[in-house]
């Protein structure tokens, strides 16, 4: 069921209301804020990241211990997309509300570093990042950007210059734990927040997932911009269904008109 237009502008002007009265108001966003940059929300059917191959096969922790190759395989339309996508209007709408003092921390499940990109400071990447490989035997870090090329044109694997084992992307894979510290300052700004925005997520992955939760929990006002139905969207003071790439820069300019 879509909403009717005066519907929808009544809620985005609520949106903005209730965002120009936070004091310490936070973001959530997931697949769904970076579909319009061109990156494909691997949950969703059909996309295809998730149909030529199980999950658990390619990019679970053992997969990548055992055949390292094939998981880089499967990355590289993914990482290609990745480097050739830009920040979009939903991006800037929220760097844009951090930049104004509304929002202090943008947690996202995304790796695609494209919150940083549009400006955002304070950005939770609680499934890890693209933007960094860690040596699976000496524990270095190295910059990404050194090997994407030779990965993308060639399929050449990214290996430690010092002990030639396998790098591998920062990124949290199935099985893997959390970035710890990551974690614990999203669960304390979801904790200490008095409104959550939730942008492009389904709150289906959890544990990410409980963070809206929590936030109401503690008496937070939940805004939810999504496509499609969450289970917090009985909690929702404010519920847009549609793309938030045309309704986050509108809620954005009611608060800076405001």
């Amino acid at each position: 069921m879509g909403m009717r237009s005066g519907d929808q502008h009544r809620e985005i002007q609520l949106a903005a209301e209730l965002i120009r009265a936070t004091k310490k108001g936070v973001v959530l966003t997931g697949a769904g804020i970076s579909t319009p940059s061109g990156i494909p929300d691997f949950r969703s059917a059909g996309s295809g990241l998730w149909s030529r191959y199980d999950p658990m096969e390619v990019a679970s922790l053992t997969a990548f211990r055992l055949k390292p190759e094939r998981f880089f395989e499967w990355l590289r339309p993914l990482a290609r997309q990745i480097i050739q996508a830009q920040p979009n209007p939903a991006h800037i709408a929220l760097a844009q509300l951090e930049k104004a003092g509304y929002i202090h921390a943008v947690i996202t499940q995304n790796i695609d570093g494209l919150h940083q990109r549009a400006g955002s400071r304070r950005v939770y990447e609680v499934h890890g990042t693209f933007q960094t490989l860690t040596c699976i035997g000496c524990y270095r870090q190295f910059p990404a950007e050194a090997y994407l090329g030779p990965y993308i044109e060639a399929g050449v694997i990214p290996r430690c210059p010092r002990c030639a084992k396998v790098l591998k992307p920062d990124v949290i894979l199935f099985e893997e734990q959390l970035p710890f510290r990551t974690w614990m300052r999203a669960q304390e700004a979801c904790r200490r927040c008095d409104l959550i925005l939730v942008a492009g997520s389904s709150l289906e992955v959890t544990p990410v997932a409980n963070l809206p939760f929590e936030a109401v929990q503690n008496e937070a006002r939940l805004i939810i911009v999504n496509q499609t139905p969450t289970y917090m969207d009985p909690r929702a003071v404010v519920l847009l269904r549609g793309d938030v790439a045309e309704i986050l820069p509108l809620i954005t300019k009611g608060v800076m008109d405001g």
